[in-house]
């Protein structure tokens, strides 16, 4: 287990490591891994929920309140909504995307999956991703637990990171060396 809890660190690996040993403890970890990723998706694409969760603003209770009714009405277990409403009492939410891909780094290792983190320009389908983790998984000879983040100031493609190893195949990275190649010319 040492070597699992040491990818992940500060405030977001502490809460991912108590939730990833609570889940393992009750046997849940697939369930709330998906949950967890479905958080995740909410958060990404509803403006007025990820302003509840960054936001220092809201009140406490407020906080509380609003991702109590969300999760109840998203259909999320018991202990996921024990998880967040501990998050959200400790006025720590604003870090839920990175407890989040923590918790997934922490699942990964356990099943002795290498994490490949994906930043695309624009949502990648499940065909797009289970088509990214065939060729990683090909290239890499081991199985590939996928986190897909989107950045769309990279304009297009994507950058994949897989340890220290990056692949940087985005639009913006080709304008960027494109810009200094022209520098020499003029």
């Amino acid at each position: 287990m040492s070597a699992e809890l040491s990818t992940v660190s500060g405030i977001a690996g502490r809460y991912a490591t108590a939730l990833f040993e609570l889940a393992l403890e009750s046997k849940s970890l697939d369930v709330v891994g998906r949950e967890l990723d479905r958080l995740g998706r909410l958060v990404d694409e509803v403006p007025d929920l990820k302003r509840l969760v960054r936001s220092p603003l809201v009140q406490r209770d407020d906080q509380l309140r609003a991702m109590t009714a969300v999760l109840r009405a998203a259909g999320f277990g018991e202990l996921v909504r024990r998880f967040i409403g501990v998050v959200t009492r400790n006025r720590r939410l604003f870090v839920l995307p990175q407890m989040i891909r923590d918790f997934r780094t922490l699942v990964a290792r356990h099943k002795g999956e290498t994490v490949a983190r994906v930043v695309a320009a624009t949502p990648l389908s499940d065909r797009q991703v289970d088509q990214l983790k065939s060729a990683l998984k090909e290239a890499l000879k081991r199985d590939v637990a996928v986190d897909v983040a989107v950045d769309p100031a990279l304009i297009g493609g994507l950058t994949v990171k897989v340890g220290s190893r990056l692949v940087d195949a985005s639009v913006r990275s080709k304008l960027q060396s494109l810009k200094v190649a022209m520098k020499g010319v003029a």
